[in-house]
């Protein structure tokens, strides 16, 4: 007999459903179906792994700009109305803000509070506030309305709403879950990086203005040091880092490698030359091409013998002719070394804390051009939002920035 008052229908495995063999009143119940009978529908195959591993991905990565953005303007809304409501209104003071026009939703926000506060779901003291359970877009209201306390601080009104509705699509699709194009995706991250421009909560990494800082490299960077990209060739890191980015507003430049190719055929001498002249400095190390270690690399290569060797040749020859329409050559020197070229790297601004340097390292049967690519930025470990509690065992820049050194006090000059 089931809870209703119906009797149930008899389970013995010898019974067939016949309606015949049912008593009058009895409620059928469909029998389960073999496990094994659904378990392939229930599979997913490698593409389907593969594009809800990608949708995580994304949805990860708008995340993390929309809780930075969510934050800054929540901190922005307290720094600028609490003066002015708190004193009269108490810890009421967002309801006091909201006013007639925002009764519905921040009386919304009042209630989730309560409900958390009773379930345990503050674990932050600091959380317990109204402001922290109002969403962007309530956020975004309480500006509107207040704009005039807000001009001082903001440039821009048209600036912050236009971000803001660029940002309400991925908002929307990130709390459903549901897919996040690429397009959509860099939008977003393009929105939330003026935004919080705007709002004053830009980088404060000097060399972001040559290597933008990315929201995932600021949260969870510590864990690859200071490196910041990896590009399996050249020609994926010149499509997404191109030269007049790497070398356009640099003050100094070290490179070193065996043609410099990079830099030699990617970026305008005259560009260097005014680089030079505007008080920069310029120091680049070939390997050889009359070495005997660029014979090995040829026949490592298997290409016809001197045919790199005078490729380096003319990349060398074109640097001196550059170097010599300066006026102070001493600021663009060339020098060439002999021992085994074992990577080649690229050193902006090397000396200061905005430095970016780009390494390869040299494999066998590998042209550079077709080599796996480094990005690193240095102080990338003083630069990071969310801070490690290990001990920090530095990064990859100052060794090769080390190694440079090295290499160019033991090489000869070229005339």
């Amino acid at each position: 007999m089931g809870s209703g008052g119906l009797e149930l229908p008899p389970g013995d495995e010898g019974h067939q459903g016949d309606s015949a063999d049912v008593p009058p009143g009895a409620v059928s119940l469909a029998r389960p179906m073999n496990a094994g009978a659904i378990g392939p529908e229930l599979d997913w195959d490698s593409d389907a792994w593969h594009e809800v591993r990608t949708r995580a991905q994304r949805a990860g990565r708008a995340y993390i700009w929309l809780n930075l953005v969510e934050q800054r303007l929540r901190a922005v809304v307290a720094a600028v109305l609490r003066p002015v409501y708190e004193p009269v209104h108490g810890d009421d003071w967002v309801v006091a803000a909201a006013g007639p026009a925002g009764q519905e939703w921040v009386q919304r926000a009042v209630a989730v509070r309560e409900v958390s506060r009773r379930k345990g779901y503050l674990l932050d003291p600091a959380d317990d506030n109204v402001l922290s359970f109002l969403t962007l877009p309530q956020l975004r209201e309480l500006m509107v309305q207040h704009w005039p306390c807000f001009e001082p601080y903001v440039d821009e009104r048209r600036d912050v709403e236009l971000a803001l509705d660029e940002l309400e699509v991925t908002r929307n699709v990130v709390s459903r879950n549901r897919a996040l194009s690429e397009a959509v995706l860099n939008q977003a991250e393009r929105a939330s990086a003026r935004l919080l421009e705007v709002l004053g909560a830009g980088s404060d990494v000097p060399s972001a203005r040559r290597l933008p800082v990315d929201a995932v490299e600021d949260l969870v960077g510590d864990r690859y040091a200071d490196v910041v990209a990896v590009h399996s060739d050249r020609v994926r890191l010149l499509r997404q880092f191109p030269a007049e980015d790497l070398f356009g507003s640099a003050r100094r430049v070290d490179a070193l490698g065996i043609g410099l190719n990079l830099l030699v055929q990617n970026f305008s001498g005259r560009r260097l030359l005014r680089m030079a002249e505007a008080g920069g400095r310029v120091r680049l190390l070939f390997l050889n091409p009359a070495s005997s270690a660029i014979k090995r690399r040829e026949r490592e290569l298997g290409i016809k013998r001197g045919e790199l060797s005078r490729a380096v040749e003319m990349n060398i020859l074109h640097m001196r002719r550059v170097r010599a329409r300066l006026r102070d050559p001493g600021a663009f020197e060339i020098q060439v070394f002999d021992e085994t070229p074992r990577f080649t790297a690229y050193l902006v601004d090397g000396d200061g804390a905005d430095g970016v340097a780009v390494v390869q390292s040299y494999l066998r049967r590998t042209r550079g051009m077709e080599a796996p690519v480094l990005v690193l930025r240095n102080g990338r470990n003083g630069g990071k939002v969310v801070k490690s509690d290990r001990i920090d065992e530095g990064g990859l820049f100052p060794t090769y920035r080390e190694e440079f050194e090295l290499m160019w006090a033991d090489s000869r000059p070229v005339s």
